[in-house]
């Protein structure tokens, strides 16, 4: 049994994958008879990252795994544990954790998917701190990652205008000093509305009264329900966190959120009067990639040097089920 020697959490190395193809706007407006700028104003994106016929999820994530390994100065086998939050995972056994942490030779580390939809990325880092937190667990490695052009009808003007694809993975380790890592974190859901984002596999499970044409097995969306909630959301489990921990917005380097919709993003931003600098954007080109895009960001972030040791970031997503989730981190 691990002794439970308090301890701190530190953020040893990132990385992340994204598809060759880019989708553009201009092909998109296209297939549904719109201007290329009416997809922009609506969502804040131009172009999206799209996996080939061959390629989806399990490769993004051994990508961005991979290149979390390499920056971090480790081998797969110093890896505790890997936790893989997605909602594209090609298979549902094994998991793609198991077959991610084969892999990079990771035996006999645990893996196990985590199943949050846009807000995975964010319950997987608040769980994985606690783990290491915990004395159980030392090294542990986060993949976020969605390849929703795979569950995305194309046909779906709705959808196929919002969402990408795309990978980041954290290396996370215990540190001795107990004030590092995450601070706070809350972990939420509402069941009740989820007919709003939803796959149903068959046509029992299609809810009574939608009337969209999209296929089974491909997401379903109702925008104005999930846009209503995301506004509301992202303003109020920020101005949470805030008063809950004391938090200045000045003393925070980065919110790191969701990139679920540009005019989402921005809303929330002038609401709680946020800097350009302290919110990171990158939907414009990279779409909503579900739990993709907050960990892109994140290594963007890192690699970019425009957060480090020392700094204050928080960590904010939403999204089906629904879910939301928030964490403050002291790095």
């Amino acid at each position: 049994m691990t002794s439970m020697i308090p301890c701190g959490v530190r953020v040893l190395g990132t990385g992340s994958a994204v598809p060759d193809y880019i989708l553009g706007n201009e092909e998109l407006a296209k297939e549904h008879g719109v201007d290329p700028n009416w997809i922009e104003q609506r969502t804040g994106i131009i172009e999206r990252r799209i996996c080939s016929e061959d390629v989806g999820t399990f490769e993004l994530q051994c990508q961005a795994l991979k290149a979390a390994l390499s920056d971090s100065g480790l081998e797969g086998s110093d890896l505790s544990l890997i936790i893989c939050s997605t909602v594209t995972a090609e298979m549902t056994c094994p998991s793609n954790a198991c077959r991610v942490a084969a892999e990079v030779n990771a035996k006999p580390a645990g893996a196990f998917d985590l199943v949050a939809a846009c807000s995975g990325f964010v319950y997987a880092m608040n769980v994985a701190d606690c783990l290491i937190r915990s004395g159980q667990y030392k090294t542990i490695a986060v993949v976020g990652c969605d390849a929703m052009s795979k569950l995305t009808d194309r046909k779906d003007r709705g959808t196929s205008i919002l969402f990408g694809d795309a990978a980041g993975a954290v290396i996370l380790t215990s540190d001795e000093d107990p004030e590092r890592g995450c601070f706070y974190q809350k972990m939420n859901a509402n069941g009740d509305p989820w007919p709003a984002l939803y796959i149903p596999s068959t046509e029992s499970q299609v809810v009574e009264g939608d009337i969209a044409t999209t296929q089974l097995g491909m997401l379903r969306m109702h925008g104005k329900e999930v846009y209503k909630f995301a506004v509301s959301t992202f303003t109020r489990i920020t101005e949470e966190l805030l008063r809950e921990t004391g938090l200045k917005p000045e003393e925070v380097t980065q919110f790191i959120c969701h990139q679920s919709n540009m005019r989402i993003i921005e809303s929330a931003q002038e609401k709680l009067g946020l800097s350009d600098d302290q919110v990171y954007k990158n939907i414009r080109y990279f779409g909503n990639s579900s739990s993709g895009s907050a960990a892109l960001c994140f290594d963007q972030l890192w690699q970019a040097r425009k957060m480090k040791y020392g700094d204050t970031i928080v960590l904010l997503a939403f999204g089906g089920g629904l879910t939301w989730s928030s964490s403050a981190w002291r790095l």
